[in-house]
């Protein structure tokens, strides 16, 4: 059974910056894609970046080139480096794993809170 955790969320100023880092574990196969969600209170979970098996990445718009994903193959480790935090960032960050191969299917973890001050 395939487990995914993320880590690394927390309270930052805005402007500030934050890593966070996600965990697929419970298989050797490597996942399709990876990638960063995010959810604001009483909106819908929305993209923010994925990155694929084979290096190809996707930001949401609202991105703007402030955060970057980043991925370690072997180890179904993801990352999401945050700088210039804005207070609209806010929310529960969640990591998603998509297997082609082996345990096939999509695999969430159970987020990770970012809170951004004014």
């Amino acid at each position: 059974q395939v487990q995914v955790v993320e880590s690394g969320g927390g309270l930052v100023q805005a402007g500030g910056s934050l890593r966070l880092s996600c965990s697929a574990s419970g298989t050797l196969v490597g996942a399709k894609t990876m990638g960063w969600y995010r959810q604001a209170p009483g909106k819908q979970r929305e993209l923010i970046a994925s990155v694929t098996n084979n290096d190809i990445t996707n930001y949401a718009d609202f991105v703007e080139g402030r955060f970057t994903i980043s991925r370690l193959y072997a180890k179904n480790t993801l990352y999401l480096e945050m700088s210039s935090l804005k207070p609209e960032d806010t929310g529960a960050y969640y990591c998603r794993a998509h297997f082609m191969l082996g345990p096939s299917g999509d695999y969430w973890g159970q987020g990770t809170q970012v809170t951004v001050s004014s």
